[in-house]
């Protein structure tokens, strides 16, 4: 083997194990750089809702902790949240807030009709 071709050899190896390093730190700290986010909230239909009560499901993505109308609610490993909550008659506002280890905060409102 020539030297150049020992040289573009040693030059590609570096380049491919740096760029395996970032790739890795990106993926590691993608947490922080996206931090958290409430998705796939499902709230029951009208007609599955009985005496002013209905059951809330979703997902929060990178989530410490998590918050229905300011109470805290438990949720799973994967970030998966399911809880019921008491309706009024009439018009309600419904607040699920969630919160990461960084301190990076979520708001989703939701207008409910009972």
């Amino acid at each position: 083997m020539t030297t150049d071709a020992k040289k573009l050899l040693k030059i590609s190896i570096f380049f491919i194990f740096s760029l395996l390093i970032v790739l890795y730190a990106f993926y590691r700290t993608k947490a922080l750089v996206f931090g958290v986010k409430i998705q796939d909230v499902n709230i029951a239909e009208r007609d599955q809702t009985r005496d002013g009560i209905m059951k809330v499901k979703g997902s929060a993505e990178n989530a410490l902790k998590l918050y229905l109308d300011g109470r805290e609610i438990p949720i799973d490993e994967k970030g998966n949240f399911e809880d019921t909550v008491a309706l009024l008659p009439g018009y309600n506002m419904m607040v699920i807030q969630a919160e990461d280890k960084f301190g990076h905060k979520d708001e989703k409102y939701y207008k409910l009709t009972f």
